[in-house]
């Protein structure tokens, strides 16, 4: 490929276990390093005004329903530039888009840098807060890249990996705004410290990342990734787990704030707490999937979640702080896991679909490598709009009846609707199959996914 620049890899098969030992392994793990320190920081920038409305006291003249509606915006962005992200991989290979995609979080950076101050209107918050919606993108095109650095066996690690490695700067920045807070300090010094950071994620990812030849443009897999309906049922499934997690990331710390009266310096005592915890279980939930199936761990996890929300009714409800705090922080660590066993769900899925259709061998990993490739982007997409819903209905229930509870309730009912889904398209074996008049060419796609 004489024509494109840059360090290129034109062969790669990740799942032949002697390429993969002598020198794929290597590469891949280099590649996943320098991916996460980009995504991590996008991740940051992204979230960043879950914090900046923290410091954005009553001179600033904006409302709870003015804040609630800015962070959705910006989460709103995030979900939308992930398309786009997605497939940018292919066009300028992942090392290249990487670089790109860092250098471009410096915009929403330094103009929020510009406008941080008391008088600034609230149509220009809005305005520089859409811009930072692109740190959401870097997720999208790193699972893409890194989904086609790593083996099948290895995926639910690698992606979980990659994945919680840049969900942790949700808590990072958090962690930096409390130190800026307890010292005195203002906006501007957190934003300041992001700057040169960024600039350092693209250099190392110019000199340490790679292209692979073998990801090429191809929009046919989009197109058969978006006709694929599981491609719209993961979707779904990833609304209820990352979603929550990007939803309540935005909302932890206003929730305290404008339900438990507690001032910017208590909030960010506790808000970094349930990102962490979510970011570091992330992994584990991919090797759990690894290992007893993703539909599994997602099913059960859902059962979790649900129980946790109801929890938070009750102390809600009662205006019980202490258990309120404990209860979300414990939902923060269940989306997490359920982040990482559906994302190991995406490759599973779509490799027992090749094996329905009769392929074998490097033509059936290629295959799910195509099409679970293609589909990270619209699920990614899809699913982080349930961190617009989560806010938005944050917003309306505080407009309504004056706290969370009645978002709370909505959620509920959701993680029910995810738990369906789950175990009726992905574990729940056809009733003909259970008599034993289902012929075998028929059940192989069913059982197939119940061990994704």
């Amino acid at each position: 490929m004489t024509a494109r620049s840059g360090r290129w890899i034109q062969h790669w098969d990740p799942e032949d276990e002697t390429f993969w030992n002598t020198t794929g392994e290597k590469t891949a793990r280099r590649n996943l390093l320098f991916s996460v320190l980009s995504e991590h920081i996008g991740f940051s920038i992204w979230t960043m005004w879950s914090v900046l409305v923290l410091f954005m006291g009553p001179e600033y003249g904006l409302t709870p329903a003015d804040k609630f509606l800015l962070t959705s915006m910006v989460t709103l962005v995030g979900a939308v530039v992930r398309v786009p992200y997605t497939f940018a991989v292919a066009v300028f290979g992942g090392r290249n888009w990487t670089i790109v995609s860092a250098g471009l979080l410096l915009v929403p950076t330094v103009a929020a840098f510009a406008v941080m101050e008391p008088g600034t209107s609230f149509s220009t918050f809005l305005l520089v807060g859409l811009l930072a919606g692109i740190g959401g993108g870097n997720f999208a095109s790193s699972m893409t890249n890194i989904n086609a650095f790593f083996p099948l066996r290895k995926k639910g690690w690698a992606l979980g990996l990659n994945a919680g490695g840049g969900n942790i700067g949700v808590p990072v920045i958090q962690l930096a705004a409390l130190a800026i807070i307890g010292a005195s300090g203002g906006p501007r010094v957190l934003l300041g410290i992001y700057i040169p950071l960024i600039a350092v994620a693209a250099v190392l990812a110019a000199l340490y990342m790679d292209n692979l030849a073998s990801v090429k443009n191809d929009t046919g897999a989009a197109k058969d990734a978006a006709r694929d309906a599981h491609t719209w049922i993961m979707s779904f499934l990833y609304i209820g787990t990352f979603g929550s997690f990007i939803g309540y990331s935005f909302a932890f710390g206003q929730v305290l704030q404008n339900q438990f009266d507690r001032t910017p310096l208590e909030a960010a005592y506790v808000t970094f707490i349930g990102p962490l915890l979510g970011s570091l279980i992330r992994p584990v939930g991919g090797s759990l999937a690894d290992r007893y199936g993703g539909a599994r761990i997602t099913l059960w996890n859902f059962v979790a979640m649900g129980a946790a929300t109801s929890v938070l009714i009750v102390a809600s409800m009662q205006k019980s702080l202490a258990l309120f705090t404990v209860a979300f922080v414990v939902l923060f660590v269940l989306t997490g896991l359920g982040n990482g066993s559906t994302y190991k769900m995406i490759p599973g899925i779509f490799q027992a679909k090749a094996l329905a259709k009769g392929l074998g061998g490097e033509e059936a990993a290629a295959y799910g490598r195509r099409l679970s490739g293609a589909s990270m982007g619209l699920i990614g997409a899809v699913g982080a709009l349930g961190g617009v819903g989560i806010n938005l209905a944050f917003r309306q229930s505080f407009l309504s009846y004056g706290s969370g509870t009645g978002a709370f309730v909505a959620f509920l009912a959701c993680y029910a609707v995810c738990f369906a889904v789950t175990w009726a398209v992905y574990l729940r074996r056809p009733a003909a199959g259970r008599t034993g008049t289902t012929a075998a060419s028929e059940e192989k796609p069913q059982l197939s996914y119940a061990r994704v």
